[in-house]
């Protein structure tokens, strides 16, 4: 294929996923019907996309297998590894990536920093979301209904003297999120360790978890660790683009 017809069939794939109708697809390609029509049956020929029953098209199970690929958990942790890697570098601390299952967090990844000491954590380990940075993070970023149902749903388990044991207070925590895009864990999972984190999406921009920069409350005040959350934000929009997420 030349140059010319690989761009014919990007521009085509691409038009796919919001239009169906070969109308549509050659008006935002700016290519001819018969072009759009020619390519579009190549791709069903090769699995790339198919008929629907309406006549139109839609994406076929070969996108489907190979997304389904590239999106799978350890390749998840693969293309955030960077913006962790980074993040320890600017920051100091031991960065953490955490996915959320059903309503818990697990660690997925961890780098850590280059003390003379190890963080507890370790991967495959269950976070609650109530008392982590992360957890905070992921019930902010999400919309209103799916946060308030989350909170509900939750068992406000104390940990440490510090840790949120009541929905108001977890509520008015998130609300801050919504207006900062990072929160905070103050000794609240563990007495000692303070933690900022900041929520990633995936490419669908769903609420898939989050990373946070952890370290000792001897080492970092909170109003430390407060001008620390933008650099942990931005390390996590990184990823969340990493990921495919397009704002």
């Amino acid at each position: 294929m030349t140059d010319t017809a690989v761009e014919k069939t990007l521009a085509v794939l691409e038009a796919l996923a919001d239009h169906s109708r070969i109308t549509d697809i050659a008006r935002v390609t700016g290519l001819p019907k018969s072009t759009v029509h020619r390519l579009l049956q190549a791709m069903v020929d090769r699995g790339f996309a198919a008929v629907r029953s309406d006549g139109g098209y839609l994406a076929g199970p070969k996108v489907l297998v190979m997304a389904g690929k590239v999106l799978r958990p350890v390749d998840t942790v693969e293309r955030a590894r960077p913006a962790l890697r980074a993040l320890r570098e600017e920051s100091s601390c031991t960065v953490h990536m955490a996915m959320v299952v059903g309503d818990e967090l697990v660690y997925v990844d961890k780098v850590e920093a280059d003390k003379p000491y190890r963080m507890p954590s370790r991967l495959g380990m269950s976070l609650s979301v109530h008392c982590s940075a992360i957890g905070k993070a992921v019930l902010g970023s999400m919309g209103p209904v799916e946060s308030d149902a989350m909170v509900a749903r939750l068992r406000l388990v104390g940990r440490t003297p510090n840790t949120i044991t009541t929905e108001d207070r977890l509520r008015a925590e998130v609300a801050e999120v919504r207006r900062t895009g990072y929160g905070f864990d103050d000794e609240e999972n563990e007495v000692g360790i303070r933690c900022v984190g900041a929520a990633i999406r995936d490419h669908t921009g769903a609420v898939v978890g989050g990373i946070s920069a952890s370290t000792l409350a001897m080492e970092h005040t909170m109003a430390q660790l407060t001008a620390l959350g933008p650099r942990v934000l931005s390390a996590a929009n990184t990823v969340s683009t990493a990921l495919g997420y397009v704002e």
